[in-house]
């Protein structure tokens, strides 16, 4: 089964490409976020912990609505807990290491039990839907990587807040920010490999319809490097299906770790 990783920037268009991929070509859709929203229900190990963390210095960290009561207590207000750890100050960063140090964990588990389930299935391709892709190292388990990026920053600045009214302008800045640059994550994609579609970038500048037409042109170039009936090969014999999966995860860490390399040799030279 091929693990495809989707990933972007806040405000690319990456939501708009995972519907694409579940409607248009049927592939079944492993939402990180929806999965990180899961792990922090109130009751869950997630929820105390960030309860316990946070809340003594948030004070509008749990909703405050009779409406929203569950019997293990309030939810969280999630754009309290946001304008808490997005920023780039010290203190910022901190409390978003903290906070992904509470939820990754959780989420990875989630995540490998959904891939489990498809690869059982006999699904030839699975999408696994990560904002943090190679920020958690979740691109090591991946056969390819889709990255939705934007050549100008202000296009998602000026998306987000039309999408998110209540944030500020500072707010929607800190946002884009705190997830990096996604024309960096559009350059790792392509270091993966881009003849064998192990790195693929689409590009979401314009409408809707050029955004589809890109993803066909993806997807075509993603089937063609690894058809269906491989993934059904993969499923009857699972010694080579456990073999291949080895051999992908080695090259991804090598891929990783020229990267890494990569990105030290082009500091060393400012």
């Amino acid at each position: 089964m091929l693990i495809i990783g989707l990933t972007g920037s806040i405000a690319t268009g990456k939501s708009t490409v995972s519907t694409i991929l579940s409607s248009s070509y049927n592939l079944p859709i492993i939402d990180a976020d929806i999965l990180a929203r899961k792990v922090v229900e109130p009751g869950s190990a997630g929820y105390k912990a960030i309860v316990n963390y946070f809340g003594p210095n948030t004070p509008d960290l749990l909703l405050n609505d009779p409406t929203t009561d569950t019997p293990n207590g309030q939810p969280l207000n999630r754009p309290a807990l946001g304008r808490r750890v997005f920023g780039s100050t010290e203190e910022r960063k901190r409390d978003r290491q903290v906070l992904n140090g509470i939820i990754h964990p959780a989420v990875r588990w989630e995540v490998y039990k959904a891939l489990i389930y498809h690869y059982l299935r006999g699904q030839w391709a699975v999408v696994l839907d990560v904002p943090l892709l190679f920020e958690s190292g979740m691109d090591l388990i991946c056969g390819t990587v889709i990255v939705v990026g934007v050549h100008d920053p202000e296009i998602q600045m000026s998306r987000l807040r039309a999408r998110d009214a209540h944030l500020t302008a500072e707010d929607a800045e800190n946002r884009v920010r705190s997830q990096g640059d996604v024309r960096l994550k559009a350059a790792q994609a392509e270091f993966r490999g881009t003849k064998a579609s192990r790195g693929v970038v689409v590009w979401n500048d314009a409408d809707k319809s050029e955004l589809e037409a890109a993803v066909k042109g993806a997807m075509g170039s993603i089937a063609a490097s690894s058809p269906r009936w491989w993934a059904w090969a993969l499923l009857v014999a699972p010694p080579v299906g456990f073999g291949v999966a080895a051999w992908n995860l080695v090259v991804n860490f090598a891929t990783q770790k020229g990267w890494e390399r990569k990105k030290t040799e082009e500091k060393s030279k400012l």
